[in-house]
């Protein structure tokens, strides 16, 4: 109960958040601009991430009951989500091919003869409706952790870069530490030790990638704060604290958003490879491409478990990269400079 709950309340903040954002970007003729920019270029890449965010926010609002059609499967007080809802239910004993009306091995008729679009895997489940299921893991993992990592490199990098001193010394000793240290032996134990829930891998993958993006705030906010805006604001007495919030942080978003859009396939990947190690998060996409080792060397082939999770996977991370280059093709300076 709890869970769902949580889960219903993070769709409901997202969906808060969207709108505040929306309205702040109608109000600012930049991002306004911007984001008509981001449209003309990237419009195809901007509706299917679009698609992928629908489904998993579909698979994020769950209740219990009203679901009479999946009472062979599923108790009536287990909470299910939209995509539960509506493909789920509809397991057999074993593979099948896609649109299969009897089993791939043995020749026994289906429960459910046709429906199967993508195929089943070795337990019988939907490939389809696992596809879908892993789009929720795969934007928690790369959204999640994107929030985790980028205000801690923030936090650090811009302590650094503007007062300098003993605290630049820390955060320059602390970014060195864990560069020098093998990124993914130093995740691998990060999880061994939390769990290998969703949240602990998110916390792991935070803890190990906020290095990158704190260089490059620290030398932003290094350049920034001898800018004559800001000696201006520091000669009428303005505080530290109101400087950093009002000058630096503003002068430093774009390259948020632009972090933001490339961090997050990298840790999409990132999943998908502790997956094939066999510490990766049930349900994502890895998991499915991990499983499916096994069944390339059977005769005859079991294809379509690889192929289903393989294309979901390449599709969102192809999406999310030509969204960050049009991004960034929008936000930089340089380049607009240059269209002009």
């Amino acid at each position: 109960m709890e869970s769902h709950l949580a889960s219903n309340g993070i769709v409901a903040a997202l969906f808060l958040a969207a709108g505040v954002t929306v309205w702040m970007v109608r109000r600012s003729r930049l991002w306004s601009s911007a984001f008509v920019s981001l449209w003309r270029r990237r419009r195809f890449a901007l509706l299917v991430t679009g698609v992928y965010v629908a489904v998993a926010l579909l698979d994020s609002v769950a209740w219990v009951g009203g679901d009479s059609l999946a009472v062979d499967t599923v108790a009536r007080h287990e909470a299910r989500s939209v995509i539960d809802r509506v493909f789920g239910g509809n397991q057999e004993k074993s593979y099948s091919a896609p649109f299969a009306e009897a089993e791939f091995y043995g020749g026994g008729d289906l429960r459910y003869p046709g429906r199967h679009w993508l195929g089943t895997d070795m337990i019988g489940r939907d490939i389809f409706y696992l596809t879908l299921k892993g789009a929720r893991v795969a934007l928690l993992i790369g959204g999640l952790t994107s929030l985790i990592a980028i205000p801690l490199a923030l936090l650090f990098g811009i302590s650094a870069g503007y007062f300098g001193g003993r605290i630049d010394d820390v955060v320059f000793f602390l970014m060195t530490t864990l560069a020098s240290m093998p990124g993914l032996l130093l995740l691998i134990a990060l999880i061994m030790v939390m769990g290998k829930s969703t949240l602990a891998v998110c916390v792991a993958l935070a803890v190990t990638g906020w290095v990158g993006f704190c260089r490059v705030s620290r030398g932003e906010t290094l350049k920034l704060r001898e800018l004559e805006f800001v000696s201006a604001a520091r000669s009428l007495g303005v505080s530290e604290f109101q400087i950093v919030m009002r000058h630096i942080l503003p002068n430093l978003m774009h390259l948020v958003i632009i972090t933001f859009v490339l961090m997050f396939s990298g840790l999409v990947l990132s999943e998908a490879i502790l997956s094939w190690l066999g510490i990766g998060v049930d349900g994502s996409w890895g998991q499915m491409i991990d499983q499916a080792r096994n069944e390339l060397s059977r005769d005859p082939i079991v294809w379509w478990n690889i192929a289903a999770s393989g294309t979901a996977l390449f599709g969102l991370i192809l999406a999310v990269n030509f969204v960050g280059d049009a991004l960034r093709d929008v936000l930089d300076p340089r380049t607009i400079e240059d269209e002009r």
